[in-house]
């Protein structure tokens, strides 16, 4: 096995403490929900799978740290997936035990669940971008772009979760089991899927990076998140009397849809009215630099022999 590169010590270290901070209180949960001996046989259960989630952890973490100066997030992707995939089974298990007992109204318990997934998914997904150590980004202006798209990754995600904390919290008419599930695991996809499409979108935009190429994640929160949990909150509301629905972030789905719109037209008018120019220059930007490098002593063999004055143009 090829050794990792030098890695970064504590962004290693801060992503380890959030996801091994979050595991053990969702342990906490499932282990105050059970009584008598199946009480210390959940604690066992969860002790020895947090350890063998902790060896695994201990390569992954190493080889993120390596990548977080680099234009790559394939190894943020495989530990976010991972991260969720554990996290999401012990947040259903603990839906379950809420739900099977409904004289438990325990709505402090219920709301610091909620909290604590709402701060810990966000700022692993923040820590894990590393919009800071992206050392080869040095306009300011591109930076914040970058950090303004990946600002809405984070509202989605919370949105995601308010839906999915609909299921835990005190509500006075449940749900059908059917709607209840599906709810649950259309979130855990979203939860699974779609930062992985953010993270990989940086991955290959590359060194070159360019934030207003990076559609694909706009594209699919429009319509996975802002239209369907628009349309999943009103149902909620209007079909089983649902008084948990968050009416501010149903306007914020409303918002996303009219700004996410504007913009795709605008990107859209912008590339048509682009002269020829402008899109092969964005072909070259967007190619590696090694190709680049391969392709112009190419050029020169073939055309004439180039201008002093050109070549230090070209470096400039």
């Amino acid at each position: 096995m090829v050794p990792p590169p030098p890695t970064n010590k504590p962004h290693v270290c801060l992503s380890t403490i959030i996801i091994m901070s979050s595991m053990a209180l969702m342990d906490a949960y499932l282990v105050e929900q059970n009584h008598g001996p199946r009480k210390v046989g959940i604690c066992i259960m969860v002790t020895v799978g947090d350890l063998c989630f902790l060896i695994v952890l201990r390569y992954v973490a190493v080889w993120v740290g390596a990548e977080v100066r680099t234009a790559k997030r394939g190894y943020a992707m495989i530990l976010w997936f991972l991260y969720i995939f554990v996290l999401e089974i012990k947040v259903y298990f603990v839906y379950q035990n809420y739900k099977a007992d409904r004289k438990s109204l325990d709505a402090l318990a219920r709301k610091a669940l909620t909290l604590l997934l709402s701060v810990c998914i966000p700022v692993l997904f923040v820590i894990l971008v590393a919009i800071d150590h992206m050392e080869y980004v040095r306009v300011f202006k591109k930076k914040e772009e970058i950090r303004n798209r990946l600002f809405w990754v984070v509202v989605d995600l919370l949105d995601v979760l308010d839906i999915q904390a609909n299921l835990w919290e005190p509500q006075k008419k449940g749900l059908p089991l059917w709607a209840e599930g599906l709810m649950f695991f259309y979130c855990y996809i979203l939860l699974l899927v779609l930062p992985c499409v953010s993270l990989s979108e940086i991955s290959m935009q590359g060194i070159n990076i360019s934030p207003h190429k990076m559609m694909l994640y706009p594209i699919l929160s429009l319509v996975t998140i802002n239209i369907i949990t628009l349309f999943i909150r009103g149902g909620n509301m209007l079909l089983y009397k649902d008084n948990r629905v968050s009416g501010i972030l149903m306007g914020k789905n409303i918002l996303a849809i009219i700004l996410k719109t504007c913009s795709f037209v605008q990107y859209r008018r912008q590339l048509q009215s682009a002269p020829p120019a402008f899109g092969l220059e964005l072909q070259k930007n967007s190619a590696p630099p090694s190709r680049a490098a391969n392709t112009q002593p190419l050029t020169h063999t073939q055309d004439q022999p180039p201008l002093p004055e050109l070549t230090s143009c070209e470096h400039t």
